[in-house]
């Protein structure tokens, strides 16, 4: 079997590196293709009808004015009468006209005098369990003796914490551009994080063979784990470019964007929580709920990380007339952890203790993770200079006041199933090609450095193609596996595709194949650097016709592995008089296993860290429980941090023999798991006080200054 391993690390020229994203100039320069730059031939542009009710019922829809308005070309009902609608701006009906502004106007007409509802009773208000209309049990644990050991502590904790929900703030929205082609055969522009999923739901949806979909995402504007699925828009953009017989592009404006394509589930939970005089961990209890829509929400890992011996949860979801709730980023960890974290901050303080002491003392409970937190821990302290600096909580003074927090986050990050092919031109040309999608996180350049250090060649001498659903099946972007995914298909797939090249070259330097390798741009003997061919001779010797492998994930060899850990430590100045929280610096030590480029994987990690801070200071969907609308539906009234709310971040990640040995884990998901504890832990050791809810707004410092908060988000 051939050597698939990872090169060592004293033969890597690339892999490791800091390595600048090939489609850097791309994006800058505008030349990177977005679905909103799609513009196919006598395209035309589709807006939604939505119901202005977070519970109704279609009463009454006649479309029949609307379709003889000037430019509409088709209209599609989407929920026609007797339909019931459980949130606000669900979709009613859909029209294609031939400009956006025709468009907006037929679906202002058709709102005012084409449907009529029956306004049912709704409820959107989470925070309160005891005004739920309907709950359902969620996951539960109960280990060990929790209520006994709870009795016997010597220090107990007994507080609510929680965060809202959240938007994904895709800076491009959800939306396709669909075009048929023969009757039978569509091509979409899609901003999707599964391209190769996307062909198959157009086909399940639309009752056509998968192979008949192209679909086409080189470029996206962001998913956050809420692009996995094609969305009824979708469809209904297919459906309408179909009835029309012209190219249809379907885009979410802003308010439907922030309202109805997904959010992160909100999560409230009561906690009791208890320790030994030495500030061992014995025993915890909790009981939380939260919303992520119709269907309630999943249920956060709490406690989180620590494997407390005496531990009891249960979990309830809300189910509430809004839109469901989508992956977000680390799906049910940043709600656990901020719980968690929160609780054994204030479990320290009554201690006595330092957090960072509090939680060394207790990385026993943390299990196979422990050695990777104990150094990180003391990277992040020498780092932020914690031991010297950490002062005990609400010891600050003045009007504007500091304070450190810290936080810990693990996740699984396991490459998924991917297929690459690798293929050799005469000429010396070597392209990878696979259905992947890179969605800002560096897939292709990844590929792109696989590939060159595989083939002992220069970046700019390799050629990734992607985003196409007619390539090779790649997985979805989402769960931080496609890192793994993709760099473990394309080094079997190079690997095997090079040995190929060395079976036509061995017996030209004869030699068997076995004995050749590929460094610096030749083909030559092992251990004899002077007997050897310049590659472009090398590929010469494939004669006329190229060569083709094809590497799959999972494969032979160990590549890829799960499971990373990370710690998280904020320094904050908070001003007393205005309630305003300023992150003056972050530190973040994070590990994934082997790293293919640095420098995107430092990336992610800032990128988590910012997205951590804006969810921890500003970001939260607010309801109006009368009418059941979101309120803050475009980024003038819903908030997300700036460039003046981030202050210094600074990132180390973790490398060395002992994490390269594990292979490829996924990066995407952990950095934004800890900021917001790791802040709102700094925010309490800065003023003394818990701010038991996020985000962090002036109100609610003010509001915890001011007295207990157990009854108001």
């Amino acid at each position: 079997m051939a050597d698939y391993s990872w090169p060592a690390a004293s033969n890597r020229r690339l892999i490791g590196k800091r390595i600048t994203r090939l489609d850097g100039p791309a994006k800058v320069s505008g030349a990177a293709k977005y679905t909103y730059d799609v513009h196919r031939p006598g395209m035309l542009y589709a807006k939604v009808l939505r119901c202005p009710h977070a519970h109704a019922r279609v009463a009454q829809l006649d479309l029949s004015q609307v379709e003889r308005m000037p430019g509409v070309k088709a209209v599609l009902v989407i929920q026609g009468e007797g339909a019931e609608i459980q949130w606000a701006l669900d979709e009613v009906a859909a029209i294609a006209a031939t400009s956006e502004e025709l468009a907006a106007d037929a679906v202002r007409a058709a709102a005012a005098s084409a449907v009529r509802y029956e306004v049912l009773p709704h409820f959107v208000d989470d925070f309160h369990l005891d005004a739920a209309p309907a709950t359902k049990p969620g996951e539960s644990e109960s280990v060990g003796d929790a209520a006994g050991e709870l009795a016997r502590a010597a220090v107990r904790l007994r507080r609510r914490y929680g965060l809202p929900r959240v938007a994904h703030n895709c800076l491009e929205a959800h939306g396709h551009v669909c075009e048929w082609r023969d009757g039978e055969h569509l091509a979409t522009w899609s901003s999707s994080q599964a391209v190769s999923a996307a062909a198959t739901q157009f086909g399940e949806g639309l009752g056509i063979p998968a192979s008949n979909v192209e679909v086409h995402t080189e470029y996206m504007g962001g998913g956050f784990g809420s692009k996995f699925n094609i969305d009824s828009w979708g469809l209904v953009c297919a459906k309408l470019a179909r009835k029309a017989g012209a190219p249809v592009r379907l885009m979410l404006d802003r308010d439907a964007e922030l309202s109805v394509a997904g959010d992160r589930p909100s999560a409230w939970a009561d906690v009791e929580a208890g320790a030994s005089a030495d500030g061992t961990l014995t025993a915890w209890e909790s009981s939380s709920w939260g919303s992520g829509g119709v269907g309630g929400a999943g249920s956060p890992p709490i406690p989180y990380i620590f494997e407390v011996p005496n531990r009891r949860h249960r979990h309830t979801a809300v189910p509430t007339n809004t839109a469901a709730s989508r992956a977000w980023r680390a799906p049910n960890h940043p709600q656990a952890c901020l719980i968690t974290m929160s609780a054994l901050d204030d479990l320290a303080d009554r201690l006595g203790m330092s957090p960072l002491d509090f939680f060394k003392k207790n990385l026993a409970l943390t299990g196979t993770r422990q050695a990777f937190f104990a150094e990180e821990l003391e990277v992040a302290d020498r780092l932020m200079g914690w031991s010297r600096r950490w002062r005990k909580r609400g010891t600050a003074q003045g009007v504007v006041r500091g304070g450190l927090g810290l936080s810990m986050h693990v996740w699984g990050g396991r490459g998924h199933a991917s297929n690459c092919d690798v293929t050799v031109y005469p000429d010396g040309a070597v392209e990878a090609k696979l259905s992947t999608q890179d969605i800002g996180t560096g897939t292709r350049t990844v590929v792109a450095i696989v590939l060159a250090e595989t083939f002992g060649l220069p970046l700019e001498a390799v050629k990734v193609r992607i985003g196409d659903s007619q390539l090779p099946t790649s997985g979805a972007s989402g769960g931080s596996t496609t890192v793994g995914g993709v760099s473990s298909a394309t080094r079997r797939a190079a690997v095997d595709a090079l040995g190929l090249v060395f079976a036509k070259v061995a017996p030209r330097l004869e030699v068997t194949a076995d004995r050749l390798e590929a460094v610096d741009g030749r083909v030559r003997v092992k251990g004899e650097p002077s007997r050897g061919l310049p590659w472009k001779r090398a590929a010469a010797a494939l004669g006329v016709s190229p060569v083709t492998a094809r590497g799959t994930n999972p494969g032979p060899g160990e590549l890829i592995n799960s499971g990373s850990a990370g710690v998280q430590m904020a320094e904050v100045a908070v001003d007393v008089e205005t309630g305003i929280v300023r992150v003056e610096k972050m530190v973040a030590v994070q590990e994934c296993g082997l790293i293919i480029d640095r420098k995107t994987a430092e990336s992610q990690v800032y990128g988590g860290m910012i997205m951590g801070i804006s969810y921890a200071l500003a970001e939260e969907k607010v309801f109006d429980p009368i009418t059941g609308h979101m309120l803050n539906l475009d980024f003038d009234s819903y908030k997300l941090a700036g460039i003046g709310d981030v202050g210094e971040l600074q990132v180390q990640m973790m490398t060395g023999p002992e994490y390269d040995r594990r292979g490829v884990v996924g990066l995407g998901e952990p950095p934004v798991i800890s900021p917001g504890a790791a802040i709102a832990n700094a925010v309490a050791n800065a003023i003394g006080v818990r701010v038991p809810f996020l985000p962090l707004t002036p109100q609610r410092v003010l509001d915890a200054l001011a007295g207990p908060a157990e009854g108001r988000a």
